[in-house]
């Protein structure tokens, strides 16, 4: 299958990216636009997270109901956003104007890629060791990695959001981090010209 944007990951940046990315799809700008989310989480920090200190989360929230309730959040929303499910993502490679997403299953195609995986040492995406580097915001001992990149962009369209783009890992930052990619793509696909999407009653 072939989309526009293809996001990796169903944790907080990827989610939150995807949500973002759902809610501008009825825009004149995005005609024709078709976006993904490849929705591998059981490697996300969040299965074992509890939250109390996130803005508009009941206190005492946990990570794995986050996760369940995102996914069905962005399907009830914007089903258009496809969400791929019991697919790991193994390689990564690019062609002139798009990328190959190579899973345990199948062959998908996009013309942009989020990755929004956690930043753990065990990334194992072939395609993207080049970008790896020492995580800047985490402590030395925990091992952990960034995609080396500028304001989110790896390469022209090649993204990564949340804590694998050097954001310390904490629920707010990862899910901002998924959103603003989300509003550099919308961007991208209304010309150029600055863009965002607010809910308004």
């Amino acid at each position: 299958m072939q989309f526009d944007t293809i996001i990796i990951g169903g944790g907080a940046a990827g989610l939150s990216c995807a949500l973002v990315l759902g809610s501008g799809l009825s825009k004149p700008f995005a005609e024709g636009k078709t976006v993904a989310i490849v929705m591998h989480q059981k490697t996300s920090h969040l299965q074992n997270a509890l939250f109390n200190n996130v803005l508009g989360l009941q206190p005492g929230s946990l990570g794995k109901d986050i996760l369940e309730e995102g996914a069905q959040q962005l399907a009830n929303l914007y089903p258009q956003v496809v969400q791929i499910d019991k697919e790991k993502v193994e390689q990564i490679t690019e062609s002139e104007h798009a990328f190959s997403i190579i899973t345990n299953k199948t062959t998908y195609t996009a013309k942009r890629v989020v990755i929004a995986v956690g930043y753990t040492n065990l990334l194992n995406i072939k395609g993207l060791e080049n970008y790896i580097k020492p995580h800047p915001k985490a402590a030395i001992e925990k091992d952990r990695i960034w995609l080396e990149n500028t304001d989110h962009l790896i390469k022209d369209n090649l993204y990564v959001a949340g804590t694998l783009a050097g954001w310390r890992s904490q629920f707010a930052i990862a899910s901002g981090s998924g959103a603003h990619v989300a509003t550099d793509i919308l961007t991208l696909w209304n010309n150029g010209k600055h863009t965002k999407v607010h809910d308004k009653a």
